[in-house]
């Protein structure tokens, strides 16, 4: 009873968050459409989304209060373009987001962008996870085949999960498709053991 408190404390937390977020990616989205320059700001926010996946430090430097807004914005830039220029309303989007003092909202306020243009486009998002990698040919298969199957654009993730010891696991969207030799295995031993439950 006593971590109640607590719990509603990060519930109300994380949905002020996704509110919060929410807004600003609407208003960037609108913003971005009406200047023609969403499928830009899309590729520079898909970067972002990896770098702060890639570098969980990332977040921690930008909630630093001792980073001016500059050194801030070169951060962000950098991590969205690399050492080419970023483009003007996205510096002119992140410029904003800081001077509002939002830059701990940021992360959300970019996977909430690009759920937006995904939706907006008609995008899929699939992950394909092996035990080893997988050669271009089968990832352009299985592309087709889930774009086909959706009916629409799709992207396609891929990941190394040597934990898995076989066969894949694919994600889309809300669904999951399992066919991993360690969930194979789970399933068998589970199976012997209520067998073995059942004679006992």
């Amino acid at each position: 009873m006593k971590c109640w408190p607590q719990v509603k404390t990060i519930n109300s937390q994380r949905n002020g968050y996704r509110i919060v977020s929410m807004r600003y990616a609407k208003a960037l989205m609108e913003y971005a459409k009406s200047m023609g320059a969403e499928d830009t700001l899309y590729k520079e926010f898909c970067m972002l989304d990896r770098s702060f996946r890639k570098h969980p430090d990332l977040r921690m430097a930008l909630e630093n209060p001792i980073l001016t807004i500059r050194e801030k914005l070169t951060l962000i830039c950098t991590a969205a373009v690399g050492d080419a220029p970023a483009g003007r309303e996205f510096a002119r989007f992140m410029t904003l987001v800081l001077k509002n003092r939002r830059e701990n909202f940021l992360q959300y306020i970019c996977l909430s962008f690009l759920d937006l243009y995904r939706k907006d486009k008609h995008i899929g998002v699939g992950k394909l996870i092996t035990a080893v990698p997988v050669s271009q040919e089968v990832r352009e298969r299985i592309h087709d085949s889930a774009s086909s199957l959706l009916h629409a654009s799709m992207e396609l993730q891929t990941e190394v999960d040597p934990s898995i010891e076989g066969g894949f696991i694919f994600d889309i969207n809300d669904f999951r498709l399992d066919a991993s030799i360690a969930t194979q295995l789970k399933k068998v031993k589970q199976q012997f053991i209520d067998k073995n439950r059942r004679i006992v």
